[in-house]
């Protein structure tokens, strides 16, 4: 299984956990709350989505509504098709959630697993949050040596564009320092949830 498509199961599940939804609302959910995901097509959505069947972690089930299965069948079109999380596609999706190696630290990954930080565990989001900080000084360290040997040969403008991305970089580092600052302060920041108004 490649990273991206790794990606896009994990996020697909995270999305199914808080509610069923058919192939077309998941697109649009991935599509606005996790932008990561623009580029991905109902080419690449019902593959993934057939994968998780296949593996136990979703089952299909009909739209609920009736009219809408009845205008299907008049147009000769299929009805809707629902994806639900089944309790082992709920505890695979909690193996997921308490991953903090490396590749959770990369672009693509950080954004998708920063998506689901309200379902995360504090330790697990602040072990995330620091590997991404380390990654990104790393990047930024690679960026100053090699703009500090080359700066004489660049053009201006070859020369702003790196400076551009040195400062989109430190900009980030930034914002990782005040939600790790955060962290460890202990404002948790997940809404809270049903049990916790009852506990009230």
């Amino acid at each position: 299984m490649s990273r991206r498509s790794g990606i896009l199961e994990f996020a697909v599940l995270g999305l199914l956990r808080e509610s069923p939804m058919h192939g077309y609302e998941l697109r649009k959910r991935l599509n606005t709350s996790l932008g990561v995901f623009r580029a991905f097509s109902y080419g690449t959505l019902y593959p993934c989505l057939k994968t998780l069947v296949a593996n136990g972690w979703l089952i299909e089930e009909p739209g609920n509504a009736p009219e809408d299965a009845l205008a299907a069948s008049l147009a000769g079109r299929r009805a809707k098709i629902v994806y639900r999380l089944t309790a082992a596609g709920k505890e695979h999706f909690e193996e997921l959630l308490s991953h903090t190696g490396p590749d959770t630290w990369e672009d693509e990954s950080f954004a998708a697993r920063f998506a689901f930080f309200g379902q995360t565990e504090r330790e697990v989001r602040m072990r995330v949050l620091e590997g991404r900080r380390s990654r990104l000084e790393e990047r930024l360290e690679k960026m100053r040596a090699s703009l500090a040997r080359t700066r004489e040969r660049l053009d201006d403008y070859t020369l702003e564009l790196q400076r551009h991305g040195m400062e989109s970089v430190e900009r980030e580092v930034r914002w990782l320092n005040e939600l790790i600052e955060s962290e460890r302060a202990g404002r948790d920041q997940r809404r809270p949830g049903p049990s916790d108004e009852t506990a009230k």
